[in-house]
C-alpha cells in the first residue's frame, strides 16, 4: 500500500481528465540470481536487497454481489488429485474481506487490483441504490485500482463519473444523511474516449509506489462494449482496440521511468476446464485457453509483465506467449467474489522491471469457513434495512421453479410474455416480444428465500432476474426484417456463440443446429399464432431498450420504425405476475417449447 492514508491520498478523476489452488509458475524463484532473496525475512519481503517480492491480489466481475451469491453462482468447482471434482460454496463480501486481509499478512508490499464489472447487473441490495453500497464495500476492502468493465456503463458515463468522484444521485438524491464519497480507488478507462475530445473519460493509467518500487497499471474494457450495453449508456463515446491502447500507454509509462507494468483488461477467455485450479499450461503455454484474450495477449507489448482479465466469468491462471515469444501470466478469478488471485511479482530494483521467470500465481477460493468481516456485516445490514420495505413486497405467485437454463428457458419465455402484455397495453397492435438471454440474470425459485412463503415472488427476486433498468420499447418491422432478426441469432456477430432470443407465446420455429450460420433458422418453419410470416407485412415488436438499439449483435433490431418507449422491464414483469397470478391460482412455469431444436 502507499504510505499515505487512503483518504488523504484520494484524488478526483474527472470524466474528462482454502483450499489453496494449484499454483502455476512461469519458471521458479530459484531461477533468480543468487542475491535475489536478500530481503529482511529471507523471502524478498524486505527492501534492503536488489529484488523485492510484490504481492498482487486481484479479482473481477463482482457485479455488486455483497451478500453470498446463491445456487451455482455461489459455488466453484475444484479439481481433485484423483481427477474427480467437488464443489465449494464461495463468495460474499464478508468472506472476501477476511480472505484478502489474511492474504496480505506478512506482505508489506501488496497491491489489490480488479478487472472491471465491479458494479452493474447487481442484486437489489446494491442495484437499488445505484451501486453505492458496492463502492463503499470496495473502499473498505482497500481496492487500489480497477479497470472499467462494460457494466460500468449501464447507467452511462456521467453515472460512472459520480461513482468515481462522489455526490448524491441526480434523480434519487442521497440515501443516507451522509453524502456519497465515491471511490477511493481510480477507475481506469484508457481505451474509452470522449467522442469530442478523443481523450480518455477517466484516468488511463495509475502508478503504485512504495520505497522506490514502481508498478504501473493500465486499464481497458472490451472494444465491443457498445454492442452489449444500452446505446444511451455509451452515447458520445469511442471504444478503441485493447492491445493498441495498452501498447500506447506502456510507452508513456516507460517514458516516465516505470518499467514494471500490469494491464487490467475487461475481456477474457475460455479454459478447457471449469475447475478453478485447472492447470491450463499442462500441455504447453497458451494451449489450454481460447477466446478473445488469447489474441489480445499475443499482441500486447512485452513491456507489460502480467494481464489481469475478466468479463467471461471464468477462472484461469495461464501463461500466453507475448509478441517476443516469452510466456506471460494471464489470470481471471471467475466472478461474484468467489475467488481471488494471488500473484507474486518479483521487482528488480536495478532495472525497475519485473523478473518474468519468477512470476507465479494461483487462484484461491473465497470459502465461507472463515470469520465474517464485521465491517462488511455492518455495511450489508445498513443497506438491507433501507432495501427491505421495497425488496420484501410480493409481486406474484408461481407454482414451481421458473428456471433460467437451456437454449430457450422458462424464465426467458415468462419475461417475453410479460413484455408482450405490456406492449399490448401500450398498443393493441403489438404482435410479439423478444428477450435477449443475457438480460435474464436468474430464475425464480418456488422455495421461499425468506419469510415470504413458498411460491411467493418478491420484488427483490424480480430485481435479481432483471436488474438493468431497461425500458420496454415498441418498434415496427417488416416480416422480412423479423426473419433477418431470427437469423442474426446464429450468424454475423453471433455465428460463433449463438444468442437465442427468448420468444413470447405464439412465435414458433425450428432451429437446426446441425447446419451452420443463418441456415440454422428454418425459415419455412417460422409461425406467428400459426400463420407464416408475411415478408411484406408490418409487425409491432416489443423488446427491451438494449435490443431496440441493436445490442447483442442484432443490428436489424436497431432499424425499427415508429418507436414507442414504455415502462421499465422489471415493472412489466411485476405487473404481469400481479395480474396473472394469486396465492390461490399461481402462474405455471412456461414449458419452453416455442423453439424446436434439432441437434
Amino acid at each position: 500500500m502507499s504510505a499515505a492514508p487512503r483518504r488523504t491520498r484520494r484524488r478526483t478523476y474527472g470524466i474528462l481528465a482454502t483450499t489453496a489452488a494449484l499454483a502455476t509458475a512461469v519458471g521458479l524463484a530459484a531461477a533468480l540470481p543468487a542475491q535475489a532473496h536478500t530481503g529482511e525475512d529471507g523471502h524478498g519481503a524486505g527492501h534492503s536487497g536488489r529484488y523485492q517480492d510484490v504481492q498482487l491480489l486481484s479479482f473481477n466481475d463482482l457485479h455488486g454481489n455483497l451478500e453470498p451469491p446463491s445456487g451455482s453462482s455461489g459455488r466453484v468447482t475444484e479439481l481433485q488429485a484423483d481427477g474427480t471434482t467437488k464443489t465449494i460454496d464461495a463468495g460474499g463480501a464478508e468472506y472476501l474481506a477476511t480472505h484478502l486481509r489474511q492474504a496480505r499478512k506478512g506482505h508489506p508490499y501488496s497491491i489489490t487490483a480488479a478487472g472491471g464489472d465491479m458494479v452493474g447487473a447487481s442484486p437489489l441490495l446494491s442495484g437499488l441504490f445505484h451501486d453505492e453500497p458496492t463502492i463503499e464495500a470496495l473502499n473498505k476492502l482497500k481496492l487500489d485500482v480497477t479497470s472499467v468493465g462494460n457494466h460500468e456503463f449501464d447507467e452511462g458515463a456521467r453515472e460512472l463519473a459520480r461513482l468515481q468522484n462522489g455526490g448524491c444521485h441526480p434523480t434519487d438524491g442521497c440515501y443516507t444523511d451522509k453524502k456519497f464519497q465515491g471511490a477511493d480507488f481510480p477507475y481506469l478507462t484508457a481505451n474509452v474516449l470522449d467522442g469530442k475530445t478523443d481523450r480518455p473519460i477517466l484516468k488511463p493509467y495509475w502508478v503504485w509506489k512504495k520505497n522506490g518500487v514502481k508498478i504501473g497499471f493500465i486499464g481497458v474494457t472490451l472494444e465491443g462494449t457498445p454492442n452489449i450495453v444500452s446505446a444511451d449508456g455509451v452515447k458520445g463515446l469511442k471504444f478503441k482496440d485493447e492491445a493498441e491502447t495498452i501498447n500506447k500507454y506502456a510507452k508513456v509509462l516507460q517514458s516516465q521511468g516505470v518499467q514494471s507494468i500490469v494491464a487490467l483488461i475487461h475481456e477474457g477467455g475460455y479454459p478447457a476446464s471449469g475447475s478453478y485450479n485447472y492447470d491450463c499450461d499442462s500441455a504447453g503455454a497458451g494451449s489450454g485457453i481460447s477466446g478473445p484474450i488469447v489474441d489480445i495477449a499475443k499482441n500486447v507489448t512485452p513491456a507489460v509483465d502480467a494481464l489481469v482479465t475478466g468479463h467471461t466469468h471464468n477462472a484461469y491462471v495461464c501463461t500466453i506467449p507475448d509478441p517476443s515469444g516469452r510466456p506471460r501470466m494471464v489470470t481471471s478469478a471467475a466472478s461474484f467474489g468467489r475467488l481471488y488471485t494471488d500473484t507474486t511479482l518479483t521487482y528488480d530494483r536495478g532495472t525497475g522491471d519485473i523478473v518474468r521467470t519468477a512470476v507465479k500465481s494461483a487462484n484461491h477460493v473465497v470459502s465461507r469457513d472463515v470469520p465474517k468481516a464485521a465491517d462488511m456485516t455492518e455495511l450489508i445490514s445498513k443497506w438491507n434495512t433501507l432495501a427491505a420495505p421495497i425488496g420484501n413486497r410480493p409481486i406474484g405467485y408461481i407454482s414451481g421453479d421458473v428456471n433460467n437454463t437451456g437454449t430457450e428457458s422458462p424464465m426467458g419465455d415468462l419475461i417475453a410474455d410479460a413484455q408482450l402484455a405490456h406492449g399490448k397495453e401500450l398498443d393493441p397492435k403489438t404482435s410479439l416480444a423478444l428477450m435477449n438471454p443475457g438480460g435474464v440474470r436468474a430464475g425464480l425459485t418456488y422455495a421461499a428465500k425468506g419469510a415470504e412463503g413458498d411460491g411467493v415472488v418478491t420484488y427483490a427476486e424480480g430485481f435479481t432476474v432483471q436488474p438493468f433498468a431497461n425500458t420496454v420499447n415498441l418498434q415496427d418491422f417488416t416480416g422480412a426484417q423479423l426473419v433477418q432478426v431470427l437469423k442474426e441469432q446464429v450468424s454475423g456477430a453471433n455465428a460463433a456463440a449463438p444468442k437465442i432470443l427468448q420468444p413470447s407465446a405464439g412465435l414458433t420455429y425450428t432451429l437446426d443446429m446441425t447446419k451452420s450460420g443463418a441456415d440454422r433458422v428454418v425459415t419455412d418453419s417460422i409461425r406467428l399464432n400459426g400463420a407464416a410470416i408475411d415478408p411484406a407485412a408490418t409487425y409491432r415488436v416489443a423488446t427491451n431498450s438494449f435490443l431496440a438499439g441493436g445490442g447483442d449483435g442484432f443490428p436489424t433490431l436497431g432499424q425499427g420504425t415508429n418507436d414507442l418507449v414504455g415502462s421499465d422491464d422489471l415493472a412489466a414483469l411485476a405487473n404481469y405476475l400481479t395480474a396473472n397470478s394469486s396465492a390461490a391460482d399461481p402462474i405455471a412455469p412456461p414449458k419452453a417449447d416455442r423453439i424446436a431444436i434439432v441437434q
